[in-house]
This record gives structure tokens, sequence and C-alpha cells, in this order.
């Protein structure tokens, strides 16, 4: 295997994680948390997977995983912002039930052929040196994640709606004060955000691990989307690096299976896991990297960065 190869592996591996921690970033800087991910990816993969193969359409198939991805994100905000039930627990119930729900709907359809993206070289680009072959000469899921980073990026970042989420975020009372109201922005925001990890449960389906079954491989992955978020302290351009930090774990594990067969090969399946934990441990701890003082706070949050300080917590007014 080549540097190359291998790095264009990273990026093709990490798209689904990609999408789907853009997405949860989006939410979280709301205020609202989707503890409901690792279902909904699994959820979006099957419902994905299945369509596509029902109508011969790998469009149909992605926007049936979005819509899914959007759904169940949006009935969890319903049920914690307007119903006042805990956003935790009404996501871990969602999770465990979108993620049997998956296994028991998409039965008729495991191990079954179905269509898969195709490869779609970017011409001029994908000849460049290096990064050519690594951004470039991929399928069109892949730029779609690329671009994707870019635009929720400029968006909460550069755009009077960013301004917005990020205020019902850090102050929903303050936000309301100043003639918004935080409910609806967080229910658009979380709709969105499970619409991008829908689409990162077609990717797995229809992409990356082409297929559905029991288990399909992206079990789990929902949990360190979310360690992601916090790893990138909920900034976009920082948490899409995360993910391609976990995808580097994960196909370094596979190359190194092939290197040494001694090794049962579930260690290198499970050690992207820990790893990653452990890599989020030695940045908290790490001396520094903490925000030490109210004004390096503000000012970190002014650029989008640092933790919603209302993350997670529901408001009764302005409903």
């Amino acid at each position: 295997m080549t540097v190359t190869l291998f790095f264009s592996a990273v990026v093709f591996s990490a798209t689904p994680i990609l999408l789907a921690v853009i997405g949860e970033t989006l939410s979280e800087k709301s205020g609202f948390i989707n503890l409901s991910l690792d279902g909904t990816i699994l959820f979006s993969a099957m419902g994905a997977f299945a369509v596509a193969v029902q109508t011969d359409s790998l469009l149909a198939g992605f926007i049936a995983g979005a819509l899914i991805g959007a759904g169940v994100a949006a009935v969890a905000a319903v049920f914690s912002l307007y119903l006042n039930v805990s956003q935790i627990a009404t996501g871990f119930v969602l999770s465990l039930m979108t993620r049997d729900m998956a296994y028991f709907l998409g039965a008729p359809f495991s191990g079954i052929t179905g269509p898969r993206v195709s490869h779609l070289a970017i011409p001029g680009l994908s000849g460049l040196p290096l990064i050519g072959p690594v951004l470039f000469d991929q399928n069109p899921v892949v730029y779609l994640s690329l671009s994707m980073a870019i635009t929720v990026w400029w968006l909460i970042s550069r755009t009077p709606f960013g301004l917005n989420l990020r205020a019902t975020g850090e102050h929903p009372e303050a936000a309301f004060a100043r003639g918004l109201n935080p409910t609806p922005i967080r229910l658009v925001c979380a709709a969105g955000g499970g619409l991008l990890a829908g689409l990162g449960g077609g990717a797995y389906s229809l992409c990356v691990k082409a297929g559905w079954g029991h288990p399909q491989g992206a079990e789990g992955v929902g949990w360190i989307v979310l360690a992601l978020v916090i790893f990138g302290r909920w900034g976009v351009i920082r948490a899409a690096m995360g993910a391609y930090f976990f995808a580097f774990l994960q196909v370094g594990g596979v190359y190194l299976q092939t290197q040494v067969p001694r090794i049962p090969a579930q260690v290198f399946q499970v050690a992207p896991f820990p790893l990653m934990i452990f890599t989020l441990l030695l940045m908290n701890l790490s001396p520094g990297k903490g925000v030490r003082t109210p004004l390096e706070a503000g000012h970190r949050r002014g650029r989008g960065e640092g933790m919603p300080a209302a993350l997670g917590r529901s408001w009764p007014g302005g409903r």
C-alpha cells in the first residue's frame, strides 16, 4: 500500500462519519444534543439500501436515508423542546428503538446485492501531485461531505442565521429578549443535523460498506460521532479533522491486520475506539488546552468554538 493509496482510503472511509459529525455539530451549536445518532445511522443505512434496491435508484436511497435521519431527530426534538422530556432520555430510547427497527425491518434485505456509488474523478484536479488522488479521485459522496463541511462552517460562523443559532445555544433567554424564538431554531438545526447523519448512514450502505447485514459495520459509530464533536470543541473544522483521524485509525488497523496476521483480527477492529477515547483524554488533560478566563471563553464562543452554555438544557419559554 502506497502513502497516496492509504490517505485516499482514509478520506473515503471518513465520509459517513464526517457527514454525521457535521450534522451533530450543527445541532449542538443550537443547544440540542441528539443522542439517538447510533441507532439513526443504522436505521438510515438500512432504509437507504432498501429503497435503493426497490427503486434501483441511488438518489432515492440517499433521499430516504436523509429523511429517516431528519425524521428521527425531529421526533427527539419535539419531545424534548415542546414536551419538556429530557434530551438524554429521549435520545437513548430512540437510539435503541431505531437500532432494533433497522435489524428487524432490514432482515429481508440482508446479504443481497444492491446498487453502489460509482467512482468519479474530477478532470484536471485528480492529476494534481499528492492531493489530487487523495481528494479529487473519489466518488460524489466524498465530494459532498467535503462541501458540506465548508458550507456548515460558513453557515454557523459567517451568517446571520449562524449568529442566531449560536445565541440560542449560548443563552436562549437573551436570544428571546432580542426577538428570537429559540425553540423553532433548535428544531430546524436538529432536523438538519439528523438529515446529514441520515446521509452518513446512506453512505455506509451505498458507498463505504455497500449492502446491508447484521452486523452492518456501523455499530457504535454514533457514539464516536458524539465524542468527535467534543474532540472538535464544537467547531466544524476541528470536528472534521477528528473524523479523519478516526478513519486514519481504522484504515491503519486494517493495514496492520494484514502485516501482523498472528494477532487476532478483532483486536485491530476494536482498537480505534479506545485509541480515540484515549486521545480525547489526553487532549483534556494537557496543560494550557482549557479555557482559563471568562473573557477567553467569550472570545472563543464568538469565533464559534467551545461548548454551548445551554447545551442539553430545555427552554420552556417562547413556544
